[in-house]
């Protein structure tokens, strides 16, 4: 690899400083964004959902955990897949000891996908997680937050899908993350979700890839992970 530009050790700092304020703008309007978030409208579910877990049927209101906020994560995994998708995998090698950090916030965290509880289990050993996984299988859970299209969908049939109408997506599946609170009588309501790049903030490996000269050095065209491997493939 050839350096873009060289400089010496004066010019560089000059040179950071300059961009440190730009992150420093950065930041703030993050937290504003952030704040325009978190004062978003509630929408009550009125839906009944029941979950396939390690131990059991599970409710939605029974993955909060006795905490009073839930994140989801919508994990790509269709039921006449044979794993989970590379790119969610490479997302949830971020979540293995994120819970205790959230729960000590009043949050719960689980991940969820539509193929049933006994093909997600032994993917989750294969991989060495800990989190929370659930199966929707049973319900309309993914096709009502826009992640899940039908077994039968091809490339060429619109659907909704990030926010948008009639747009088009390669797969039967798709990825997201949802959040829920829980008020003090026992209901639900979906606060927030993100879809496509809102979820680049939640993976590690990209900030850190970031930072580096090459970046993520993806191609513009074309899927732009196709060099993602699931953790053990590389």
């Amino acid at each position: 690899m050839k350096p873009i530009k060289t400089a010496s050790r004066e010019e560089w700092l000059s040179a950071r400083k300059a961009l440190l304020e730009k992150e420093k703008a950065h930041t703030r309007q993050k937290d504003a964004l952030s704040e325009e978030r978190r004062a978003l409208p509630w929408v009550k579910i009125d839906k009944s959902y029941v979950f396939e877990t390690e131990t059991g049927e599970a409710s939605l209101a029974d993955l909060f955990g006795g905490k009073s906020q839930l994140i989801v994560y919508h994990f790509m995994f269709g039921p006449e897949w044979t794993e989970g998708c590379k790119s969610c995998s490479f997302w949830a090698d971020n979540f293995n000891g994120l819970e205790p950090h959230l729960n000590g916030r009043d949050i719960a965290f689980v991940a969820i996908s539509r193929a049933p509880i006994r093909m997600l289990l032994p993917f989750k050993k294969r991989m060495g997680w800990d989190f929370h996984w659930v199966s929707s299988h049973s319900n309309s859970f993914n096709a009502d937050f826009d992640v899940s299209f039908g077994s039968d969908h091809k490339p060429e049939n619109p659907v909704t899908y990030n926010f948008k109408d009639k747009t088009f997506y390669p797969m039967d599946e798709a990825h997201g993350t949802s959040v829920f609170a829980k008020d003090d009588a026992g209901n639900i309501y979906h606060t927030y979700s993100t879809y496509g790049r809102g979820l680049d903030v939640t993976n590690a490996a990209y900030s850190y890839i970031d930072m580096v000269p090459m970046g993520r050095h993806e191609p513009a065209e074309g899927n732009p992970m196709e060099w993602v491997r699931h953790h053990d493939a590389y």
